[in-house]
């Protein structure tokens, strides 16, 4: 039994000697990993909570905008007399087929006139005054009635409308001018612009503010 001890001992240490000192290495296996590390002094551990957030979206999606929609916007109202003058404010915007008119009938309850002037002679005095002072908007009324052989120089649907075209006559020195109520039926123009992005409607509020009384508004259903 002791011999049998002893040979079991005896071959381990055969074993560990062969194995430690003359078998060759394995392929897979690396004697010396610590000498073939990378720049080890730079590692670092990162604990879970100091990893950047990661999103869950792609850049492309993430930095897209929505595109802009594009409005209908209409100015107005005008008269048929106005008209003209307000389409030509906006013929630096070269507009083309984007521009189209709407026409309606409103009830102007105000207007800015120039009182009866006894007939057509001092009438037609009177309005070559009003061409001396660049006015050029007025048309003189000739139906029968309290008002014949006044000059209108404009119908309004408010007051504020009227009394701020009174205010840029008198800053022409036209002084006779005055505001009244006027209950009428008047045909009126809009001009409407189709495909207004965000520049062009900056364009069309200065062009809108170059005419007193007038409105910029989306286009009416």
């Amino acid at each position: 039994m002791r011999t049998l001890f002893l040979l079991l001992v005896l071959g381990n240490v055969a074993f560990f000697a062969w194995a430690r000192y003359i078998a060759p290495p394995e392929a897979s296996a690396d004697p010396l990993p610590l000498e073939r590390q990378i720049e080890p002094e730079k590692m670092k551990v990162i604990a879970p909570g100091e990893l950047p957030p990661v999103s869950a979206r792609p850049a492309s999606q993430s930095t897209a905008q929505a595109p802009l929609a594009l409005k209908c916007l209409e100015w107005g109202s005008f008269t048929l007399a106005d008209a003209p003058r307000a389409e030509k404010a906006l013929e630096p915007l070269a507009l083309g087929a984007r521009l189209g008119q709407r026409r309606t009938e409103e009830a102007a309850g105000w207007w800015v006139f120039i009182p009866p002037q006894g007939g057509r002679p001092a009438a037609m005095k009177k309005a070559a005054e009003l061409k001396a002072l660049a006015v050029d908007e007025y048309f003189i009324v000739q139906e029968e009635g309290p008002y014949r052989w006044a000059l209108s120089l404009g119908v309004f649907r408010t007051e504020d409308a009227a009394q701020a075209r009174l205010a840029a006559l008198r800053s022409q020195g036209v002084r006779s001018a005055q505001v009244g109520p006027r209950e009428a039926m008047v045909p009126k123009v809009w001009l409407q612009v189709k495909g207004v992005d965000g520049a062009l409607h900056a364009r069309l509020k200065d062009a809108a503010r170059g005419i007193e009384g007038s409105e910029l508004r989306e286009c009416a259903p």
